[in-house]
């Protein structure tokens, strides 16, 4: 399936269908009066959280969605039939902004009824309704009110506990891969990951945390380079983060000034995620020249107050404590 994260659509609630002119004609009966019935609303637009969805691919093509126009009235104080509503099913964690003015109008996080959007334009009077004892015959209706238009840019920010961040095949794939049923892309070159994957890996009996790994990051890019700010929005609500630090010969540079560029990075993009708690961890240790840095750099990190692990997501070596900190972590966050 395409990840598909942001998309822009043209929104239209139905109109409301015009009043009807119309005066009984019936035998026997002279004079009938008026008799024309009142329009019908306008279907409205309702966005629900489907949490079955985990992309915006359905409105990848499907750019104008309307609700249907309320019927016109009929003769006999016939109502129009009310338009039928149409349902936006976004996954959960959908921004919807006004793409012009790019003003937030709702954050679709909470999976429940569906959210009334936009209201259908109300059904037109039709003369019937305007018999008085002056004006016993009216030849004049209400037409319908025409339905709310917005254009508006979807955006999805992954719901998840815990955000993977570190250089490109610095192991997140892997590890996601080892800790829990994803099944990314894995290989030997740079941003093998060209998509955020998610993964739920079980804790303390029945309890479960959702990780996200999104692609590698480089220095700029929370100006644009490599796959720059694309998908940083992805661990904007995680909890706390994971940074991975490789110190095998697949990364160029000295692993301290990695991780700092990291960091620095993610503050470009947005000041609070430096706010937020990591947990460092050490990985390939399977591989000997690797191992021989563990006692070192474990130092270096717990001296900034982070916590540490050294894994090796092939062997499974460390793995089990990670998820157990984990765990803790997060219960304490929650306050749980």
């Amino acid at each position: 399936m395409k990840f598909v994260d942001q998309v822009r659509i043209e929104v239209k609630a139905g109109d409301g269908g015009r009043g009807c002119v119309s005066f009984l004609r019936e035998k026997f009966i002279p004079k009938g009066g008026p008799d024309g019935g009142d329009g019908g609303d306008g279907g409205n637009v309702y966005f629900i959280v489907d949490e079955s969805l985990s992309t915006l691919l359905d409105y990848r093509y499907l750019h104008h969605c309307k609700a249907r126009n309320g019927a016109p009235g009929l003769g006999k104080t016939k109502h129009g039939k009310n338009g039928e509503s149409l349902e936006l099913r976004v996954p959960q964690g959908t921004l919807v902004y006004d793409d012009e003015t790019n003003e937030l109008l709702v954050d679709l996080t909470e999976v429940g009824e569906p959210l009334l959007f936009l209201p259908g334009g109300q059904g037109g009077r039709g003369n019937a309704r305007f018999a008085t004892s002056t004006n016993r015959a009216p030849r004049h209706a209400q037409p319908g009110v025409a339905g709310e238009h917005k254009s508006l840019r979807l955006e999805l920010k992954l719901l998840a506990d815990i955000g993977l961040v570190g250089l490109p095949n610095a192991g997140k794939s892997t590890l996601i891969s080892s800790l829990s049923a994803a099944k990314p892309k894995i290989a030997d070159y740079p941003f093998t990951t060209l998509v955020p994957n998610l993964g739920v890996v079980p804790y303390s009996g029945y309890k479960t945390m959702v990780i996200a790994d999104i692609p590698g990051l480089i220095a700029g890019a929370s100006e644009g380079q490599g796959l720059g700010t694309r998908f940083l929005r992805h661990v904007e609500r995680t909890d706390l983060f994971l940074h991975l630090v490789d110190t095998s010969c697949m990364q160029e540079g000295d692993p301290l000034d990695n991780f700092e560029m990291i960091n620095d990075e993610l503050s470009r993009y947005d000041e609070s995620l430096t706010g937020k708690p990591q947990i460092v961890v050490l990985t390939k240790i399977d591989v000997p020249e690797v191992r021989e840095q563990v006692a070192l750099l474990t130092k270096h990190f717990a001296s900034l107050g982070h916590l540490v692990f050294a894994v090796s997501a092939v062997t499974g070596e460390g793995l089990k404590e990670l998820v157990t900190a984990l765990g803790n972590e997060l219960d304490r966050l929650r306050g749980t």
